[in-house]
């Protein structure tokens, strides 16, 4: 008898889900026999002004220095980080994307027979670091689509582990009241860590503050990501918030050099980019205005988010997701996450914003 790959793959692997990214611009153009620079993508919550001029610099600096392994241990990010957070080096874990310290997180603390906490509409990447590591997924239903807070608290049991929780919520864009957050995280058991996925957090005016239960000792961490506002999505770096102690444990798992050279110089550079930041603030939130203008003209409903991308329930959104990229317009289907017409926008230029308007008017 013979004995494939998959009777001998660990079975928490035969049920993982897949993530599915948004689709590349060269593929799509392929594809459709476009020209790539006349193809927009508005699929991935990618930055439409580019990398931060001063990480972009520090990173054509890096290259010089590419025969040279990067450091381990992130040593001045860390420092730069502490500094902003007024932390200590030591209470922050570096990543190649904030992704990868979630799954660091569920390789640290997750068994089979634990259980994660999560929204039925929030990122994908918690049910895959849940059933990687053979834990069971529990999914709190998201009414209109937004996270309830209080259902999330009574679903947590002995067997709890993680609640992950994202404000704003990827792919919906709902936003949790900062209060809110900190009681939530303020009654959780002593045995639940409770992750804050903070990816968008730079967007929004006022964010929940966990610092001080995490001075005192309680088991919250807090992930953020350089893909986003600071635009270097490209380059896959992102960061752990947590106590010395949960820190230390992940870096027993984390892998040596998991944060190349160029991220690691670009990061750093980019936090001190605050023109950069300013400006990309004030196009993202113009462009939110200007799209929930036109998704209102259309008479398409949509979830007032705060992030940099907007979710509209569009009739027949499969059709329209085929034919935008036939017009080389990338956006994102939500099916896989259960919502069917819905799409998801990301904020571009005003140029773009009103290329996609316009397509989906025809």
């Amino acid at each position: 008898m013979t004995v494939s790959y998959t009777d001998l793959a660990s079975r928490p692997l035969l049920t993982q889900p897949i993530y599915e990214a948004g689709r590349p611009i060269e593929v799509v153009a392929r594809e459709f026999g476009l020209n790539p620079s006349d193809v927009i993508k508005l699929a991935s919550n990618e930055n439409p002004l580019g990398p931060s001029p001063l990480g972009l610099a520090a990173a054509h600096k890096a290259l010089e220095s590419l025969h040279l392994y990067p450091d381990s241990g992130c040593t001045f990010l860390r420092e730069r980080l502490g500094k902003m957070w007024n932390l200590p080096p030591n209470q922050f874990v570096v990543g190649n994307g904030s992704n990868e310290v979630m799954l660091l997180l569920a390789q640290a603390f997750l068994r089979p027979g634990d259980e994660v906490i999560f929204g039925s509409q929030a990122f994908v990447v918690y049910k895959l670091a849940t059933t990687l590591f053979g834990a069971t997924p529990v999914e709190v239903p998201m009414p209109g689509y937004r996270h309830n807070l209080k259902a999330m608290r009574q679903a947590v049991t002995d067997r709890t582990r993680i609640l992950f929780l994202a404000s704003p919520n990827n792919p919906t864009g709902g936003v949790d009241e900062p209060s809110e957050i900190v009681a939530l995280a303020e009654s959780l058991p002593d045995h639940v860590i409770f992750c804050l996925d903070e990816a968008y957090a730079e967007f929004l005016d006022k964010t929940a503050d966990l610092l001080p239960l995490l001075r005192s000792g309680r088991k919250v961490v807090i992930t953020r990501t350089f893909s986003k506002v600071y635009g270097l999505a490209g380059l896959r770096i992102g960061y752990l918030v947590g106590s010395a102690e949960v820190c230390g444990l992940l870096n027993r798992v984390r892998q040596p050099f998991n944060v190349n050279l160029v991220a690691l110089a670009a990061a750093q550079a980019a936090l001190d980019d605050t023109e950069f930041l300013k400006r990309t603030l004030k196009v993202n939130a113009e462009g939110l205005v200007q799209l929930a203008t036109g998704f209102q003209k259309l008479g398409f409903e949509y979830i007032d988010g705060r992030a940099n991308f907007l979710a509209v329930k569009v009739p027949g959104a499969d059709a329209v997701f085929n034919r935008l990229q036939r017009q080389g317009i990338i956006i994102r289907p939500l099916r896989g996450y259960g919502m069917t017409d819905w799409l998801r926008v990301t904020v571009g230029t005003p140029a773009q914003n009103t290329r996609l308007l316009t397509a989906l008017a025809g």
